[in-house]
């Protein structure tokens, strides 16, 4: 009983309604919680959303949490607005994801892998739902941006997409291989340098032509090449996804550039019915200029993402990215809260100089005040918790 009262004394409460106010607050509150081995309690969860309270996607992926982390996880039921999640150890094996919808399964791996990283053992994840999901990171943006970027962080992992599945019937499948480390290491991605290529994949699924994916890619490098010189190499690789390796009928594409100092950015669209191919295409090659037109280091989808990162990491990081999202700014709000760093959002003038760098800098600006200002970019930046793994 003394234990319990103690455990209770020291719960940190997170208001789910903050900003974003969705999935994510649990997901990255959830993930630290077991990190750190801090018993949390997260309430007004997804209150500002049509189906407040927790959807099957959000249990699953906390569920997957407790497994692997012996964790005590109180009212872990559909459509609850509070829960209590209280880890022990993180533990490295075998694990099961199963969303049984077409829930995504990129948003399990964004709380599940970077636990397992500092596991006690390798570990094995087989994760079950949608691969290219609407309101989700794709599988192949984590393969074609995510990883190459974490890796700079010293956190790796192996992935296997074994099939593809997309909404409504899900039923694609992902397994994950992650050996431990120790500490994570600080990055600097803060030196935009030059656009050296443009890459990225169209794909159809089930009955539609690959015309489709060709169509969609067309549009999208004829965009991109009234913006940006012909001489820079765009290739878009055109997709007709194997019947024994995709769930159902869907279509797609991710648009990316790298730069000369190593950025990787992308922005992905799904096609919709009624919804042109060009359109499509189009709408990821805006996204992608977008970012590129801030001379953004990070694009707006890996913000978010790499906050998590940045608390853990031994040492300064800093990233440089346009305007920051609510996604983004809820990652802070629920980082500082748990690890106790502190994150600074500066303003800096996107005008290029010489060392593509502005001497130009405006106050420093909290992240929640940190607003879609024409013509800026910003500047995140943190002194990590230097987290180790437990022996």
């Amino acid at each position: 009983m003394a234990e319990q009262n103690n455990a209770l004394s020291n719960i940190i409460t997170i208001d789910g309604s903050y900003l974003e106010g969705g999935g994510q607050i649990l997901r990255n509150s959830t993930a630290l919680s077991v990190l750190l081995e801090t018993p949390i309690r997260v309430e007004k969860i997804r209150a500002g959303r049509s189906q407040g309270g927790l959807r099957p996607q959000h249990l699953t992926g906390i569920q997957l949490l407790a497994q692997l982390s012996e964790a005590k996880l109180h009212n872990g039921n559909i459509s609850a607005t509070e829960i209590f999640f209280t880890p022990k150890t993180i533990k490295g094996g075998n694990y099961l994801g199963d969303t049984k919808t077409a829930g995504s399964v990129c948003l399990m791996m964004q709380t599940a892998i970077p636990c397992l990283l500092f596991a006690n053992d390798s570990s094995h994840l087989r994760l079950l739902g949608g691969t290219n999901a609407e309101f989700a990171p794709e599988i192949d943006y984590y393969s074609m941006v995510f990883q190459p970027i974490a890796r700079r962080f010293n956190f790796n992992f192996d992935m296997n997409v074994i099939r593809r599945g997309y909404y409504p019937k899900g039923g694609g499948e992902v397994r994950i291989t992650v050996n431990p480390t120790d500490q994570l290491t600080a990055v600097d991605l803060t030196e935009f340098g030059q656009i050296k290529r443009f890459f990225g994949r169209a794909f159809v699924a089930g009955i539609l032509s690959k015309r489709i994916a060709h169509e969609m890619a067309e549009a999208a490098e004829k965009l991109i090449h009234k913006r940006y010189a012909k001489d820079i190499p765009i290739e878009i690789q055109v997709v007709k996804e194997p019947d024994n390796m995709a769930i159902g009928t869907a279509t797609g594409i991710i648009v990316g550039a790298e730069t000369t100092t190593g950025c990787i950015l992308a922005a992905s669209a799904l096609g919709k019915r009624g919804v042109p191919a060009n359109d499509v295409g189009i709408q990821a090659a805006e996204d992608l200029l977008n970012d590129l037109s801030y001379r953004a280091c990070v694009d707006r989808h890996l913000q978010d993402q790499l906050i998590i990162l940045m608390a853990l990491a031994k040492g300064n990081s800093k990233i440089r990215c346009g305007p920051l999202s609510d996604h983004t700014k809820t990652a802070i709000y629920v980082a500082e809260l748990l690890t106790k760093v502190k994150f600074t959002v500066t303003e800096v003038s996107s005008l290029i100089t010489g060392n593509d760098q502005s001497n130009s800098t405006r106050p420093e600006a909290s992240a929640a005040s940190a607003s879609n200002t024409s013509n800026s970019t910003f500047i995140v930046e943190c002194e990590g918790l230097g987290y180790q793994r437990r022996s």
